[in-house]
């Protein structure tokens, strides 16, 4: 009679989920027409963070942060409800830093670096009857 040994070895073999949600990064600018007296300000601009699905991004995004050109009151602006955008008016473009922090407190933020951009050779846009619309598409990516 033989005796077989039952033991069983029990291995970790659960693969990785990856959950992916698409968005879009950018800023939309409108020319206003004539440089403001008070301040010089040429454009009415805003610079954003969007669920390319239109899916509503505070259900995974508990804040974003837009980092605006020093000169601006406040450059380090925290968004902390939805939609993440901030709005404001200038005369030049600059690189905003855009930083995306997660419900999820074991993520750590995601650092997009954007051109804001106001001036186009678009006849349209120069005229002011479009608006334009700078953007970029990029993916969340998340491990469970």
């Amino acid at each position: 009679m033989s005796v077989v040994n039952s033991e069983s070895v029990v291995t970790n073999t659960r693969t990785p989920v990856v959950i992916i949600k698409p968005i879009l990064y950018g800023n939309t600018a409108k020319h206003l027409g004539t440089k403001r007296d008070s301040d010089g300000h040429t454009h009415r601009w805003s610079v954003y963070i969007r669920s390319f699905n239109n899916d509503d991004l505070s259900t995974y995004v508990s804040k974003v942060q837009f980092r605006l050109h020093e000169t601006y009151p406040n450059h380090a602006r925290m968004i902390t409800q939805a939609p993440f955008e901030v709005e404001e008016s200038g005369w030049g473009e600059f690189e905003t830093q855009i930083t995306i922090f997660f419900a999820d407190p074991n993520e750590k933020p995601v650092v997009f670096y954007h051109h804001l951009k106001l001036f186009s050779t678009d006849p349209d846009v120069v005229a002011g009857t479009k608006d334009l619309v700078n953007e970029h598409y990029d993916e969340l990516a998340t491990e469970f």
